[in-house]
């Protein structure tokens, strides 16, 4: 059943990965999501990682708490698929050139 296995490749292969993730959560801090609600009254941009670092709130918003709360939740959820998104297109990435059964 494992003829063809090598462990030390294995034990290998998973340090690689370990480095690899942690490239790639550094380079997802420079990487920026926007999502917009509203047509645009509501604007939030996150990282790679999930930070929320900027947020645009139209005027027209600010007396209407109602409608703010529900384009801001629209929004937020929009950026965090996104974000969600791109970290399991890169961990797909990551594992397309292993393979742990030789070559």
């Amino acid at each position: 059943m494992f003829e063809g296995f090598d462990m030390s490749k294995m034990s290998e292969m998973m340090g690689q990965m370990q480095e690899k993730a942690k490239e790639m959560q550094e380079q997802a801090k420079n990487i920026e999501f926007t999502a917009k609600a509203g047509g645009g009254l509501v604007e939030v941009t996150a990282n790679g990682i999930g930070e929320v670092i900027d947020l645009n709130i139209d005027d027209s918003l600010l007396d209407d708490k109602e409608s703010l709360q529900i384009l801001l939740i629209s929004a937020m959820n929009d950026v965090n698929k996104m974000v969600e998104d791109n970290k399991k297109s890169q961990a797909m990435g990551m594992m397309g050139g292993m393979n742990p059964f030789g070559s």
